[in-house]
């Protein structure tokens, strides 16, 4: 056969191909697979923690993820993942998406792609009971823990003090009980159930009133993939109209937990929230 007209053919064949390749998206491989690959938290009640009885993970961001997967029509594989890896795992592709109490930060976008919120979060700040602190400025300067990577770091570096990092929430509580660090920052919802855990094991710690951030926390997503976040944007609506999202807060996080807490929030465009972003 002629050369060139074997190189023509083969050619021709690759372009064929192209179109293929370019029209495909991670929504489409999501459909395709028929599973949501969905990180969340390893363990980090209430949030994703293995149940002790049946060892599966259970938590709110293990129902969301699931309950986005079941309005895609396909199966939720859970992934565990440590706190500094819920933003990696998406951008290589290793899991479909991030529901993990992921905060939006300048950094972060810069490496994903967030959804509509579905709730704002605070950062809180929890010492000993017997602390004379009663604000965050009261301690500037001074060692406070929280887990490696995450946006309650970040609120330590801003508030002026020195972040301790630990890759768990138990050592980060730890670290108080021993004196490592004068306190701990994370979520309010952790902080709640911490600060309660301390009054009957342990020294007894408080909350202090005052967050250390405010921050919307939405799902994570590789880059560049708009049919998915699109897709993810429009599911979180429907659950949000539907009173799904507050069903599954309520189941968690609701008055009849130990958190008593009430979601007023709506799901709506980040563009649309009144918030400085953190770095």
């Amino acid at each position: 056969m002629n050369p060139t007209i074997t190189a023509l053919a083969l050619g021709t064949s690759l372009l064929a191909l192209l179109p293929l390749s370019a029209s495909a998206d991670q929504l489409g491989d999501i459909m395709a697979r028929k599973e949501l690959r969905c990180g969340t938290f390893a363990d980090v009640p209430p949030f994703a923690a293995p149940d002790p009885k049946t060892r599966e993970m259970v938590g709110h961001d293990v129902d969301v993820c699931q309950a986005i997967a079941k309005r895609l029509g396909v199966a939720a594989k859970v992934t565990p993942l440590s706190v500094e890896a819920r933003v990696p795992e998406v951008k290589l592709g290793r899991v479909d998406i991030t529901v993990a109490n992921l905060a939006y930060t300048l950094g972060r976008a810069e490496q994903i792609q967030f959804s509509d919120p579905y709730y704002l979060a605070k950062e809180m700040l929890a010492v000993l009971a017997s602390d004379p602190g009663s604000k965050p400025a009261d301690f500037k300067g001074k060692r406070i823990a929280s887990t490696k990577g995450s946006t309650s770091e970040l609120s330590i570096k801003l508030n002026g003090s020195e972040p301790v990092t630990f890759v768990d929430t138990g050592s980060v509580f730890m670290a108080v009980q021993q004196n490592k660090a004068v306190g701990m920052v994370a979520n309010t919802m952790t902080i709640t159930k911490l600060v309660n855990q301390s009054k009957t094991a342990g020294q007894p710690m408080k909350m202090i009133e005052e967050p250390m951030v405010f921050q919307p926390i939405g799902v994570g997503m590789k880059k560049d993939e708009p049919a998915l976040l699109a897709k993810i944007n429009a599911t979180l609506k429907a659950m949000d109209d539907e009173g799904e999202l507050n069903r599954i807060w309520d189941k968690w996080l609701g008055m009849g937990t130990e958190f008593k807490m009430t979601r007023n929030d709506k799901v709506v465009p980040l563009s649309q929230l009144k918030f400085t972003p953190m770095p």
